[in-house]
């Protein structure tokens, strides 16, 4: 198992250039010749592996709760030494992570967002869910109340706050009151109870262990603080098996745990030189097979989907090393207009993409990515939240809203499964399918059953929904699932030992763009 510890460490080099180059200070430990890593020991043994490091002189940064699992740092020697160590299970990298969203061209009009997705529905506004948004924090303002903060990228306690400007704009896009716009660009779920927990720096940079720790701090704590949905619009490049990765396990826990997680694919879907599409990009903790993994599409601006298409950037299945079919589906996240850090990082670097709605003050910003994506499905789930509870006064597992948001979606005619997953996300529909699963008591797929449909009309379309749903290492779609010439069995993709699409060939951890293989390229201009 310690081969993923070797992995990490060669591709130390190749992280580097997968990240933004100001997160190179986020990848290194504090002391010459080390580096953070995540350590992965035996029940009980993180005191034991921590005093071992500590002995060596290491700096020993914290022994999760959640997971056995210690974050410190560590030299060449240090590791060999570690592999010897029976307690001693797996060592990874505490690796850089990053958003996923950056600025984008497009329009600024009001938003037709809401409309998109069969919205309105009633009243529903998200009242009563909490809603953990784990990225750089969140500026004050008008748009927000209810608010819980906390940072885990300094010791100081301290009021809310979002120096890089990520945070700001997926919070807003989950939960503003759209209050600052005349309602112009209000949250899918105003109703929200937000938590803050800040885990990137002013690059829009962090550590591996600082995710876990919101993580873990979120679901440790869910009752005390009313966490119902965690939102992570952010990840680094899959470096090990979803098994081994201490990110992806941290999400499994969550999600064990009863917590909804929503993750961005990344935006990692297109080579930067050649424009080809790159399949394989799914970013970690998109692997984890239990979160619900966005992707992005572009609407184009308008109410119908049948000019609807996945963005280019928008991160593509399988995922490395375990062949999972991800994206789970996809969500409008091109040209989202949303609440801004004014003066953060991004509102400096991007004044064009500053928006104004009343008065003179740009308090708004459009962006791009897959992070917009992922607070869209975020706050759709925490509509069927609240309306499973006013309907029955229960709330729905995590497995249940998944399978809902899955087999509610709409297969977009123009892009394979790989690309867009069971296809794009459908508030109106999932709603739907929440109320017949709470009248019949049955599971989403047997209470569709009940349902006189299983489409949605909006603007003058019939949506078919994908009735089609995964969780777990079960694929539901018949018995065999064939996409083009790529039979899928189980949650893996598998042609003997090759994913084959069209004339793109994955081939083990490589990411392939046409026909040439790039390792560690990542398309900076989403």
């Amino acid at each position: 198992m310690l081969f993923a510890t070797l992995l990490a460490f060669a591709a130390s080099a190749a992280l580097q250039s997968v990240v933004p180059a100001n997160a190179d200070a986020a990848v290194k430990a504090g002391s010459p010749g080390t580096i953070r890593v995540l350590i992965t020991t035996t029940s009980g043994a993180g005191p034991h592996v921590g005093d071992t490091l500590r002995q060596r002189g290491r700096a020993v940064f914290k022994q999760f709760t959640l997971l056995n699992l210690v974050s410190a740092e560590a030299t060449a020697d240090d590791v060999a030494a570690l592999a010897a160590d029976p307690t001693v299970l797996d060592i990874s990298i505490d690796a850089a992570v990053a958003s996923n969203a950056d600025a984008g061209g497009g329009s600024a009009a009001a938003s037709l967002l809401p409309a998109t997705l069969g919205l309105p529905i009633g009243a529903l506004s998200g009242k009563g869910v909490g809603v953990a948004v784990i990225d750089s924090g969140l500026a004050k303002s008008g748009d927000f109340s209810n608010v819980s903060f906390y940072d885990f990228t300094s010791s100081a306690a301290g009021a809310p706050y979002d120096d890089y400007g990520h945070g700001t704009h997926v919070a807003g896009i989950i939960a503003s009151k759209g209050s600052l716009s005349q309602s112009a660009y209000a949250g899918i779920a105003p109703g929200v109870r937000l938590i803050a927990m800040k885990v990137l720096d002013a690059n829009g940079c962090g550590q591996t262990s600082a995710v876990i720790s919101a993580i873990e701090f979120a679901t440790l704590n869910k009752a005390a603080l009313g966490v119902d949905v965690i939102n992570l619009s952010l990840g680094h490049p899959i470096l090990e098996s979803a098994a081994a990765d201490p990110l992806v396990q941290a999400v499994e826990a969550a999600v064990r745990a009863g917590l909804v997680v929503v993750v961005s694919a990344g935006n990692v879907g297109r080579n930067p030189v050649t424009g080809d599409p790159g399949y394989a990009g799914i970013l970690s903790p998109g692997n984890a097979p239990s979160a619900i993994t966005v992707g992005a599409a572009n609407t184009y601006g308008t109410l119908t989907r049948s000019d609807d298409t996945v963005a280019t950037y928008s991160s593509r299945g399988p995922t490395w090393y375990d062949a999972l079919a991800k994206p789970d589906l996809i969500a409008p996240g091109q040209d989202i207009v949303s609440d801004a850090s004014i003066g953060s990082t991004l509102y400096t670097t991007y004044p064009t993409r500053q928006v104004t709605a009343t008065g003179s003050v740009a308090r708004f910003m459009r962006l791009n990515g897959t992070s917009m994506s992922a607070a869209v499905a975020t706050g759709v789930a925490a509509l069927i939240i609240e309306e499973a509870r006013t309907k029955s006064g229960a709330t729905p597992t995590p497995e249940t809203i998944k399978e809902v948001l899955e087999y509610t979606a709409t297969p977009l005619a123009n892009a394979d499964p790989l690309t867009q997953g069971h296809g794009e996300l459908n508030a109106a529909g999932a709603i739907a399918l929440m109320d017949a699963v709470i009248a019949t008591g049955a599971a989403p797929v047997n209470a569709a059953a009940a349902l006189p449909t299983l489409a949605t009309s909006v603007a003058g379309e019939t949506w078919t929904w994908s009735q089609t749903v995964v969780w777990g290492n079960t694929v539901v779609w018949g018995n065999t699932v064939v996409w083009g010439n790529t039979v899928v069995w189980g949650n893996t993709v598998v042609w003997g030992n090759t994913v084959v699409w069209g004339n793109t060939v994955v081939w083990g951890n490589t990411v392939v763009w046409g026909n040439t293989v790039v390792w560690g390229n990542v398309d900076d201009s989403f």
